[in-house]
């Protein structure tokens, strides 16, 4: 039986929600793919480092997370202090990067993604970061070094985006890219189309779970923007960053009234934060702003948490892909998805 060592950079609920599936799917992935996976690496940003060559027992470091206790300190000194570290000189075979994001340039995850590729390791990637910042630079050197570069989870969760347009639009030239990205600006604006002010809204979304303590950089179109530089990069080849975007492209949600809700509805309408990507004269062109649309429009119907990309391409037309009100476990099957792909391949 093949062996495959992967090591875990953050453990947060997308890593929790991952390795359930390892324990849960454990005896299939043996008995389908002659494969047992061995997770000797995971990085926490709180609870400490664990590291065990021979595998790390995932139920042992679920409970301990799920007890707000720390990871216990190593009897034997090791060189591995950061997750960087892990990266640079652990002994695995895939890497699995799902630190937070860092707006402001996508370094960090960049240099824990960047470190593995060059050693020729696969790597698997949730952080939207190094997509919006680096992706030229990683996709090539993956090529270089003869590995994998996976990031399904990035923009939709676990809802397969990137391989429905890999392995299904082959030969496709990719001319727009249209979406609702964000699950906090749209709840927002389905919560006003209801009468409730933004305020009531972020509250509720923050008692659900599902809207951070600090919404801002969901408010001002900033995770949306992202996400979009992401999929424009992987699908136009638009080789861009956020910086390369104008300001002028990016609204924040925050000006929309009620008063511009009903508005809206009296010439039935409703009001959409809809990101757009595509070439004008050559150019690209990226815009993230609320956009007021036809009720009947097939977008007025995504509402809630719900989110949706639709792809027009020079031969298929336009797709749309709908998820809707996905939670934790799906952006954990995203990620449970992309090592499929890998072990599929090492078979």
């Amino acid at each position: 039986m093949k062996t495959i060592k992967v090591a875990m950079l953050g453990f947060g609920n997308v890593g929790q929600s991952f390795a359930n599936l390892l324990l849960e799917k454990e005896q299939e992935m043996k008995e389908k793919f002659d494969t047992e996976v061995r997770v000797v690496a995971i990085t926490t940003k709180t609870r400490g480092i664990m590291v065990d060559a021979w595998g790390i027992d995932l139920e042992y470091a679920l409970n301990l997370i799920e007890g707000k206790k720390t990871f216990p300190a190593s009897s034997q000194p090791r060189i591995q202090k950061t997750a960087l570290d892990v990266a640079e000189s652990m002994e695995y075979d895939v890497l699995i990067e799902m630190t937070p994001l860092e707006y402001a340039s996508g370094r960090v995850a960049t240099d824990h993604v960047k470190a593995a590729l060059k050693r020729g390791k696969d790597v698997i990637c949730s952080n939207k970061g190094p997509l919006a910042w680096h992706f030229k630079e990683l996709t090539q050197l993956a090529e270089e070094n003869g590995c994998k570069f996976m990031y399904e989870t990035t923009v939709l969760d676990g809802t397969p985006l990137f391989s429905i347009v890999r392995e299904n639009l082959k030969l496709c030239n990719v001319i727009e890219i249209k979406g609702i990205l964000s699950r906090t600006l749209n709840y927002m604006l389905s919560g006003m189309e209801r009468g409730l002010s933004q305020e009531e809204i972020l509250e509720e979304g923050k008692n659900r779970g599902f809207i951070e303590a600090n919404p801002q950089t969901d408010l001002t179109g900033q995770e949306s923007l992202i996400k979009m530089i992401a999929l424009a990069n992987a699908f136009m080849d638009a080789d861009m960053t956020p910086m390369d975007v104008e300001q002028l492209d990016v609204e924040c949600s925050q000006g929309i009234t009620l008063e511009d809700i009903k508005a809206a509805a009296d010439d039935n309408e409703v009001i959409k934060y809809i990101c757009r990507a595509y070439r004008k004269n050559g150019k690209m062109q990226i815009s993230v702003k609320p956009e007021r649309i036809s009720r009947f429009d097939s977008y007025a119907a995504v509402s809630g948490t719900s989110l949706a990309v639709s792809i027009t391409t020079d031969l298929m037309g336009t797709m749309t892909i709908i998820e809707e009100s996905a939670d934790v476990e799906q952006t954990g099957y995203g990620v449970f998805a992309d090592l499929l792909t890998i072990i599929e391949e090492r078979a």
